[in-house]
């Protein structure tokens, strides 16, 4: 089949990805649940960016955001494709669907912000990272942990050497309830859905991929997620070429509230970052000494900073980061992980 670019996505269509030269960046959003919500909102209120379509199998909710954010609800994805006034795409609907649309977004030349991961099917994605070729449309991949200030802050002061040689990086995630269970059962599990961000952050801290893994993991919040085959709660540890140690813990609540934090350790010091008490006055009484609890969530902004960060590079015609290189690799750590945890043994990991 024939493909017809539109003169905005011709831009796209070569190796150098030249700049958009567009008042504001037309977005077609697929997706209309909880990402796909966040992202409308921050197209909406971003200010070279607007939303032209939204589409969702849940037809009445695309018509809900529509709504509240703009753009036309299409009765399919075709008419997106067809669209001559679509100058990017972005992917916040099922994992499942992930490599579908970015096929038919790379067919239509649409540069595209995928969530993470790029699909549940490691083969499929291992097929489409081979398909792809630097000609193609640019692929931005969600890894939003990248840009919250004192992560962003943190990779760059190591790069400057502000720790020295790193000798282990120490990473804690909670979130703080439960996701709901129709979330649970497509999302893909805890390694390969949640994990992940932190199989992209810590190679992007240590500047290194990991070349060996052990991972394990349990069920202790509610026995349904057991029943699914997934676990709520897991430790990972990775070893890097330098000989640099990762752990990661991973649970999916915490009585107190959303619980991220990184810590980067080295020869000449540390550097620790991520949430903290809501309220940070700390009452010190005869009873004892209290502090506000955790945020019930933690780092939404940097759903609104990965997204200028995507608009600014196809602006300016740079590369894009979280690249779909960025997102595979991070995914075959997460199935590395997922392979380690049901053999109970370490993997070793070899980069092509």
């Amino acid at each position: 089949m024939a493909v017809h670019l539109t003169k905005r996505a011709q831009r796209f269509a070569h190796i150098d990805h030249s700049p958009l030269n567009i008042e504001a960046m037309r977005f077609a959003l697929f997706g209309a649940g909880r990402a796909g919500t966040i992202h409308a909102r921050n197209i909406a209120s971003h200010p070279r960016a607007e939303i032209g379509y939204i589409f969702d199998v849940d037809q009445a909710a695309a018509e809900r955001l529509a709504d509240a954010r703009g753009g036309q609800v299409p009765r399919s994805p075709q008419e997106i494709w067809e669209a001559d006034d679509v100058d990017a795409v972005l992917i916040a609907s099922s994992t499942d669907t992930h490599v579908d649309l970015l096929r038919q977004a790379m067919r239509a030349g649409k540069p595209t912000y995928c969530e993470k991961p790029v699909d549940l099917d490691i083969k499929k994605v291992r097929t489409f990272v081979d398909e792809a070729s630097a000609s193609d449309p640019p692929v931005f991949i969600g890894f939003r942990r990248r840009f919250q200030p004192e992560f962003s802050s943190m990779q760059r002061q190591v790069r400057e050497g502000a720790v020295g040689q790193i000798e282990s990086i120490r990473i804690i995630a909670r979130d703080f309830a439960l996701a709901p269970l129709a979330f649970l059962q497509r999302s893909g599990g805890l390694l390969r859905d949640k994990m992940i961000h932190y199989f992209d952050l810590a190679p992007w801290l240590a500047a290194e991929r990991p070349t060996e893994l052990y991972a394990t993991g349990s069920c202790l919040i509610d026995p349904i997620v057991g029943e699914m085959g997934d676990v709520d709660t897991a430790v990972a540890i990775l070893r890097f070429p330098s000989g640099a140690l990762c752990t990661i813990e991973n649970g999916r609540r915490a009585a107190y509230g959303f619980d991220d934090r990184v810590e980067v350790f080295g020869a000449e010091g540390m550097l620790q970052g991520g949430s903290a008490p809501s309220e940070n006055l700390v009452q010190f009484t005869a009873t004892g000494i209290t502090q506000g609890r955790y945020p019930d969530y933690y780092g939404e902004e940097s759903f609104a900073y990965a997204l200028d960060a995507f608009i600014t590079a196809l602006e300016s015609g740079g590369a894009v980061a979280p690249s779909l290189q960025d997102g595979y690799q991070a995914q075959l750590i997460a199935e590395a992980a997922i392979e380690s945890m049901r053999s109970n043994q370490p993997v070793q990991l070899q980069w092509r």
